[in-house]
């Protein structure tokens, strides 16, 4: 039975997920699980990261054909055989059971990758979803992505809508909801190091159990 404490993390895209977890992984001298999780899939599928990037956390791969090629850097062929399964369900299931060979093995933060769900037989994970008010988060992209304020907007919208999709296709959960998260974080409110500074507190007395 797994003893460590783990914490995953869902986010609205611009509400500062992945810094809440970079910046809590440090603090707690864990490690953090996000964009290495493709890697570590890609890898293992002998795929390249730009293709397995094409299809994270995102259903559409679901919808094209098991046979696509693209720029002629993969098939959807697997140990020289076709294995008529989409590449994106594929990366999906190497990335779930890397996701819990990574948990059991100890401590540590993931973000995304409906990790929450895939990590649902374990006792000691603390589900967190961390969101933000819509304006905040544009101006967030905005900065980050050097994009006019209608630009953001549309990325924003596009990119929630794609990962709203994606976990709930493949958990039959509502993403965001109550009933898949012990807590929520407002980091419009908290702000980025008040999330942090809650979460931090949390595992702490959990970890003391």
């Amino acid at each position: 039975m797994m003893k460590h404490t783990i914490i995953t993390i869902g986010r609205q895209f611009g509400s500062g997920g992945h810094e809440v977890g970079n910046q809590l992984a440090e603090r707690l001298d864990i490690p953090l699980y996000d964009h290495n999780l493709i890697r570590m899939a890609a890898q293992e599928l002998r795929i390249s990261s730009e293709d397995a990037t094409q299809v994270d956390e995102t259903i559409l791969g679901r919808f094209l054909s098991a046979y696509m090629v693209s720029t002629g850097s993969y098939t959807a062929f697997m140990s020289g055989e076709a294995s008529g399964e989409p590449l994106s369900d594929r990366v999906f299931e190497r990335q779930s059971a890397i996701i819990r060979k990574l948990a059991e093995k100890g401590p540590g933060i993931f973000v995304g990758r409906c990790a929450d769900y895939i990590l649902g037989d374990y006792s000691n994970c603390i589900n967190t979803f961390i969101y933000a008010y819509k304006d905040d988060r544009i101006r967030r992209i905005m900065k980050l992505y050097k994009l006019d304020e209608k630009q953001a907007a549309d990325k924003v919208k596009k990119t929630d809508r794609e990962r709203k999709l994606y976990y709930e296709a493949r958990t039959g959960r509502e993403w965001g909801g109550i009933d898949s998260n012990s807590m929520m974080f407002n980091t419009s409110l908290l702000g980025i190091d008040g999330a942090v500074d809650a979460l931090e507190a949390i595992y702490r007395k959990w970890d003391e159990r």
